[in-house]
């Protein structure tokens, strides 16, 4: 775990990963993406992790892309800038498809890019002072890969007004959109991510956070009839985990579930 940009660290079930670039308001570039990518499967792997909280140093959450790192597009071909591009993709698609719940901690902005990171999270809780949007338009550019996810999350006219604008909203308007769950002050915004962390290691069962988020997950892109077959499937598969099994037992035997 030897890397510039991220840190992780584990308490209570809890695993952290942190962006640590706060001099650069946690821009992303390449190796930052990549750092990224290798956290969280650190962190899916880590026996000791069931929930993780995505969070950052400094005044921001996240700026976006790394003025360098915009520079240094300018001078790639396509086959080049596909290659980046799909990088970048396969972090957004590794932290929406984790089997474990990822809890985005936002303080300060999250602007393009590292709004993106938030709208892949499970869960989102900000601070007041927190903004979100994504500008890309506003540098001829587009906001491709997040579409993906924003449609699912928001819907087309929510996504619309967002995407085509490029405007920057305040917290309670990103709650307003569905971008975000909860606001709360600075001071508290680390006690209540802990508090809803803490509630599903405590209250829930992992294999069933894994099996909801890919329920979740299959049913979007699922017309109706294909959803209800869908969820019969997953409704089997659930009742064949283990920690189902445990769970019903002690339900029947009215004892209190320790996950």
């Amino acid at each position: 775990m030897n890397w510039n940009f991220v840190n992780y660290n584990c308490e209570e079930r809890v695993g952290f990963i942190t962006l640590n670039r706060p001099e650069k308001r946690n821009a992303l570039n390449a190796l930052f993406v990549s750092e990224l990518k290798e956290a969280f499967k650190y962190a899916e792997k880590d026996a000791d992790c069931k929930v993780i909280v995505l969070k950052a140093t400094g005044d921001a959450f996240c700026a976006g892309a790394d003025l360098e790192y915009l520079k240094d597009l300018q001078s790639k071909n396509y086959d080049e800038n596909l290659a980046d591009s799909t990088h970048l993709m396969e972090l957004y698609q590794k932290i929406y498809t984790l089997p474990k719940v990822v809890i985005a901690q936002v303080q300060g902005h999250a602007i393009a890019g590292g709004c993106g990171l938030v709208s892949v999270c499970d869960l989102a809780i900000a601070t007041t002072e927190s903004k979100f949007g994504y500008s890309e338009v506003k540098i001829g550019f587009i906001p491709a890969i997040v579409s993906v996810f924003l449609l699912k999350q928001i819907g087309i006219t929510k996504s619309k007004e967002l995407l085509l604008t490029g405007k920057i909203v305040s917290a309670e308007e990103a709650k307003y959109f569905g971008l975000i769950n909860k606001v709360c002050t600075k001071e508290n915004l680390e006690s209540c991510v802990m508090d809803i962390a803490k509630s599903l290691v405590i209250t829930t069962s992992a294999e069933s956070l894994a099996l909801t988020k890919e329920l979740i997950n299959g049913l979007s892109d699922k017309s109706i009839s294909e959803g209800f077959n869908w969820a019969a499937e997953m409704n089997a598969k659930a009742r064949e985990t283990n920690d189902c099994k445990k769970g019903i037992i002690a339900f029947l035997n009215k004892e209190k579930m320790k996950w």
